[in-house]
């Protein structure tokens, strides 16, 4: 009697076991730089974060030279044209530190544009790993190129060509599916 109770307790509670959470993986770097509304977006944010850079250096230049002419002009100067254009100069550094922060500090230009551009290819990847978890019946799905170490990965959990299919990215001559 014992052994019947002990196999319908676990028969009836074993089954909870058997329908263990399941999990898998991919890799969001991988699958972004395949998108090419990813890289275009990319090469806008490289191209402005250049045209910054160099607005930036030039003032800095600019700044350089004020300076330059007033240490070779100082000995011609009197105290008080000295301490104005000492003072000019400190301002130009000034406007400089408030443009810099302006453009690369955070929530900068340089970060609102990034998001601008890039968001919506992040929500697009989202939506597609959301639908091949759900039709993969995962629980979690890990990113395999954040800041999660992974030591191991078995590629049978790797489900970054579902999500580059759903995404219409997949490579047509690959026969191999998990």
């Amino acid at each position: 009697m014992r052994f019947y109770l002990i196999t319908i307790f676990f028969l009836i509670f074993g089954l909870n076991f058997v329908n263990a959470q399941r999990f898998g993986y991919i890799d969001t770097d991988f699958i972004l730089n395949k998108m090419p509304e990813y890289k275009k977006a990319q090469e806008e944010i490289n191209r402005l974060s250049e045209l910054w850079t160099k607005e930036i250096q030039g003032m800095a230049k600019e700044i350089e030279a004020l300076y330059s002419a007033l240490q070779a002009e100082q000995v011609l100067l009197t105290e008080e044209m000295r301490k104005e254009r000492t003072e000019s100069i400190k301002k130009k550094e000034e406007e400089l530190k408030v443009y810099q922060n302006k453009v690369f500090g955070f929530d900068g230009l340089f970060f609102l544009k990034k998001a601008e551009l890039i968001k919506p290819v992040q929500d697009k990847v989202w939506d597609a790993v959301d639908k091949v978890a759900k039709q993969n019946n995962l629980a979690i799905v890990f990113d395999k190129s954040g800041e999660l170490v992974m030591i191991y990965t078995d590629p049978r959990y790797d489900y970054t060509d579902f999500v580059l299919d759903e995404l219409g990215l997949g490579d047509p001559n690959d026969k191999i599916k998990n």
